[in-house]
């Protein structure tokens, strides 16, 4: 309910009546007032997003300027043609500075963890609480986004003193937390991360952008559904070696896990080594169908098969086609 009050009071501070969105939200009134009480996601999205309409200020007055609704759309518009997560994530804080001037983001990677730092440049007032929680998990959540993966955070800091609603921050951000000390680079608050997830490339597209950007605030609000950071590792490993046999034994080795733990991680990622191998393959042999006229045997070995019989039947149950019959109706004419 603390960040509920804190919108309320930016409600409040642009001669914005809150009762009517409060409503709107399914909140009453007087549990605003009460410490003890809470909100759902669904609540909070809801408040969230018509106080950022009504005042046009999708930062809800953190900043001292407005950032007009649409604003964190066009950061993630700018973010999205980026190879990677890390050069996504540059973008996102070097572009959000030329927004405002209160924060500055910065993200720093060192011995394998990166972090997301946020600096104050002025006294934030009110939202000393609220501003850098809610800018923080705005880029944990587009980030987990950008490449389909639960982030897992090593941990966050920061400098203000532990809240009464400290426990709220167990959801906010799952691994320890620490209030009250020193951030490094004088920052308020930062998250840290494994560095791997920087590498790993983005998995949306402008389409994806825009159904995103109707709806949001989830991101923000709740956690993202899994985290397939082994999928990426395994994926990346298949495609550098296709023509490799890639057995689970010779793989886990690779990988430094052993086979049990690489099958299990695989499964609690909603994949199987099997399904990666087959859509790498496919991936493969469709890129040199498109691009090449090596004949279909070379293709077939290339892409991961012992011969090209297994190949056909394999294709066939893929797309429907033969590799000669997709390698015509992808070069009409």
């Amino acid at each position: 309910m603390a960040f509920v009050q804190a919108i309320v009071q930016a409600c409040t501070r642009a001669g914005v009546p809150p009762g009517p969105l409060l409503a709107q939200a399914q909140i009453a009134p007087q549990e605003v007032v009460n410490p003890e009480a809470r909100v759902t996601a669904w609540q909070f999205e809801r408040l969230s997003g018509l106080a950022m309409q009504a005042l046009d200020d999708e930062a809800l007055g953190w900043f001292g300027r407005r950032l007009p609704w649409g604003s964190y759309g066009m950061l993630a518009r700018a973010s999205i043609s980026a190879p990677t997560l890390g050069v996504a994530l540059q973008r996102w804080c070097r572009h959000h500075g030329l927004l405002q001037e209160a924060i500055t983001l910065r993200l720093h990677s060192e011995g394998g963890t990166a972090t997301l730092s946020l600096t104050a440049h002025r006294d934030l007032g009110p939202f000393q609480e609220f501003c850098p929680v809610s800018v923080l998990r705005n880029a944990h959540g587009l980030a987990c986004w950008f490449i389909d993966s639960r982030i897992p955070l090593q941990g966050a800091q920061f400098a203000f003193a532990r809240p009464a609603h400290h426990s709220a921050y167990a959801v906010l951000f799952p691994g320890p937390t620490v209030f009250g000390a020193p951030v490094a680079g004088a920052a308020l608050a930062s998250i840290r991360l494994d560095a791997r997830y920087l590498a790993l490339p983005l998995q949306r597209d402008e389409a994806a952008l825009r159904q995103m950007l109707q709806r949001a605030l989830p991101l923000t609000v709740l956690q993202y559904r899994r985290d397939r950071l082994l999928v990426q590792r395994v994926r990346h490993a298949l495609a550098a070696d296709p023509g490799a046999a890639h057995s689970a034994e010779a793989l886990a080795q690779r990988l430094h896990l052993s086979p049990r733990t690489l099958h299990r991680q695989l499964k609690e990622e909603g994949a199987s080594l099997q399904a990666l191998k087959d859509e790498v393959r496919r991936e493969r042999a469709i890129a040199l169908l498109h691009r090449t006229d090596r004949p279909i045997k070379q293709v077939a070995h290339e892409a991961g098969f012992g011969n090209d019989k297994s190949f056909i039947r394999a294709f066939r149950s893929w797309t429907g086609q033969s590799p000669a019959e997709f390698r015509r109706s992808a070069r009409p004419g």
